[in-house]
């Protein structure tokens, strides 16, 4: 079961470039502990976006990256990891699952496009990088201010697997620190890694026969779905 998780999770990634840690998380955690699951995806998911850089290098918007996202994102990131074992660590990922599924829900129902203001967009991408700190999920506000940046899907997905590739990084770090690597936690990831190459095969031919209306539809309704399950996941928690 966790096999067919990994291949969905990795497979989404693949397409769209974000969604695979969500999928892993509120999936794989109804068959294991986060602490055990998180750790041995991670890696997995560094492999993916390591990929997913090479192959998209002409199509990273090097400009949006450094210029508007990658600042306030190392803030919040830096943020969220010092939070990791805040008390009220789940009362938080619940209102920000419910503000990002709101979010999602505008989009689909009436879709705006081009930058947000500037104080908004920071804001947004602040937020998102103390989620991706706290809770490992990808950074749903990332992406939702990143699709307003970038309409190109494959711009789209090649600058966020930059931006995941070093925010995982932090995370691989932060739990070694935490000393959540052993035995079991590598034959896990040998056993979800099987997914892996399948995963991005299926992923890159999804992404190229997504035309841009239907991607730009797809992108909302899995952060609609990310947001949910985030919210509901950390409320019943």
């Amino acid at each position: 079961m966790m096999g067919l998780i990994a291949l969905l999770a990795f497979t989404t990634e693949g397409a769209i470039g974000f969604g695979g840690t969500v999928i892993a998380a509120c999936l794989g955690a109804q068959l294991l502990p986060l602490d055990v699951l998180l750790p041995a995806f991670v890696p997995l998911n560094l492999a993916m976006s390591a990929w997913l850089v090479t192959s998209g290098r002409d199509a990273i918007a090097w400009r949006v990256l450094l210029k508007t996202i990658a600042l306030p994102v190392a803030i919040g990131a830096a943020i969220g990891l010092a939070l990791f074992h805040v008390p009220a660590k789940q009362a938080l990922a619940a209102v920000f699952g419910g503000f990002v599924a709101l979010l999602a829900v505008l989009q689909l129902v009436r879709p705006a496009a081009g930058s947000l203001h500037r104080a908004w967009r920071t804001g947004f991408l602040a937020a998102g990088g103390v989620a991706h700190g706290l809770f490992g999920t990808g950074g749903p506000m990332i992406v939702y201010v990143t699709r307003r940046e970038l309409a190109d899907k494959r711009a789209f997905r090649a600058t966020l697997a930059v931006l995941w590739l070093v925010l995982n990084v932090a995370l691989l770090v932060n739990f070694l620190a935490l000393g959540l690597y052993h035995r079991d936690t590598a034959e896990l990831a040998g056993l979800i890694g099987i997914a892996l190459l399948p995963g991005l095969w299926i992923g890159e031919r999804l992404h190229r026969r997504l035309n841009p209306a239907h991607f730009e539809r797809v992108v909302w309704v899995l952060l609609l779905v990310a947001g949910l399950a985030l919210a509901i996941r950390s409320a019943l928690a």
